[in-house]
């Protein structure tokens, strides 16, 4: 059995190639419909159901994003291999308007059976979050930022250059049928068996088909923009939570004049950082003071402005940080001198309706009037009954981190 083609046959290499990206296809496309349709029913359960379902749910993405990296894979394959091998003249290559038709859907088969899995991997590299590619190669891309913007549109043109996959292989399909029914050439077995068989004198040629292919994707491109705007949205089912909006601290001796927010959550074996964009601080205190309570703190959060990448919504929901019923948490804090150096802040922490104590270090820098002061701090969640129907921390883990930059100025 010859590996490589000639201008009558397939080789076994072309047709391995031919047929595992087939199954790759045929395995991953039902999957990825499959999984988007559980994701959908996510934001209308509760409980042990929805956490049952986000972990069935993100496995199956996993699995399909897996599948969708091995096509791009297989099919670099395919055009490397295909670059050193003449590929098969067509039988019926003096049937002009149907030979250029095939050759089209062949040059849109090469291009989109890398653009739709590329589309959704930048996608899946400029979202934080949910459903891992099942590799060790990490989940970033080079030059793709984490940006809903980005994500937005590469999942766009996914989802269209996907739908036109569909048709592409339809018609592939049903052109390979054709042959093998009606024509009874061999055109379908030469890929299945490498049957030789000599192709027409006449062959389309490539310019034509690639100009049709190139103005066939762009249209489609350009239609699943107009029909599905690239613009980031929450997750279906869910409606956008409206943030409180709060008002700069009336009181206290130092005003926060700029500084950051930042939460992290481990979810499927993944960090997912985020931040609060609406957060205010009353910050009393006295750097001349002797060791013990110095000052004071009270950091008002609005909740709903938190965005955690791709499981922002789900974070947002009623089983995690229930935004809607709870939208502000309260840190209330002693700020201490330790007697050994440095400070530390010692309060509690009211979180979706529970209030639990929480204490960390922090630095602090002080000249003339402007103050900058960070920390790390870890919380676990089971303590205010966040996600307390996900009990196994390999969909989301325990312990949770929380930080803070700040620069501040006395008044």
């Amino acid at each position: 059995m010859p590996l490589s083609d000639s201008p009558a046959h397939y080789g076994a290499v072309t047709r391995a190639i031919h047929w595992l990206t087939a199954l790759l296809i045929l395995l991953a496309w039902p999957l990825g419909l499959y999984a988007h349709a559980l994701a959908e029913e996510i934001p209308q359960l509760t409980g042990a159901e929805q956490a049952a379902q986000v972990s069935l749910t993100a496995t199956l993405f996993s699995v399909h994003k897996t599948m969708g990296v091995a096509v791009v894979l297989v099919s670099i394959l395919r055009l490397l291999w295909a670059w050193v091998q003449r590929r098969p003249d067509l039988l019926n290559g003096e049937h002009r308007t149907e030979a250029l038709a095939a050759e089209t859907v062949h040059l849109l088969l090469y291009v989109l059976l890398i653009a739709v899995p590329v589309t959704g991997w930048i996608h899946h590299a400029a979202t934080a979050g949910f459903a891992p590619i099942l590799w060790p190669f990490g989940q970033s891309l080079p030059f793709v930022p984490q940006s809903e913007s980005v994500a937005a549109l590469f999942t766009t043109l996914h989802w269209a250059l996907a739908w036109m996959l569909a048709a592409v292989l339809a018609l592939h399909v049903a052109g390979a049928l054709k042959h093998h029914v009606i024509d009874r050439d061999a055109t379908l077995r030469r890929m299945l068996r490498g049957t030789p068989a000599p192709g027409s004198a006449a062959q389309p040629g490539h310019a034509l088909p690639a100009a049709a292919a190139l103005a066939l994707l762009l249209a489609v491109m350009g239609a699943g923009l107009a029909l599905r705007p690239a613009a980031p949205h929450a997750a279906p089912g869910t409606e956008a939570i409206a943030a409180p909006t709060l008002e700069a601290s009336a009181g206290g001796e130092w005003q926060v004049t700029e500084g950051t927010l930042s939460l992290s959550v481990t979810q499927f074996g993944n960090v997912v950082e985020g931040q609060f964009a609406d957060w205010t601080a009353q910050i009393d205190w006295n750097e001349d003071a002797a060791p013990g309570v110095a000052g004071h703190v009270t950091v008002t959060v609005a909740i709903p402005s938190l965005t955690l990448g791709s499981v922002t919504s789900q974070a947002l929901g009623g089983d995690f940080l229930a935004a809607e019923d709870h939208p502000t948490a309260i840190f209330d804090a002693d700020l201490v001198k330790l007697p050994e150096g440095g400070q530390r802040a010692e309060g509690t922490l009211t979180l979706r309706g529970q209030t639990m104590p929480l204490a960390f270090p922090f630095e602090l820098a002080i000249e003339d009037d402007t103050a900058t002061a960070s920390a790390s701090f870890t919380l676990d969640r089971r303590d205010f009954g966040v996600g307390a129907g996900m009990t196994d921390e390999s969909s989301v883990a325990f312990a949770v981190s929380g930080g803070f930059e700040l620069s501040a100025t006395r008044d």
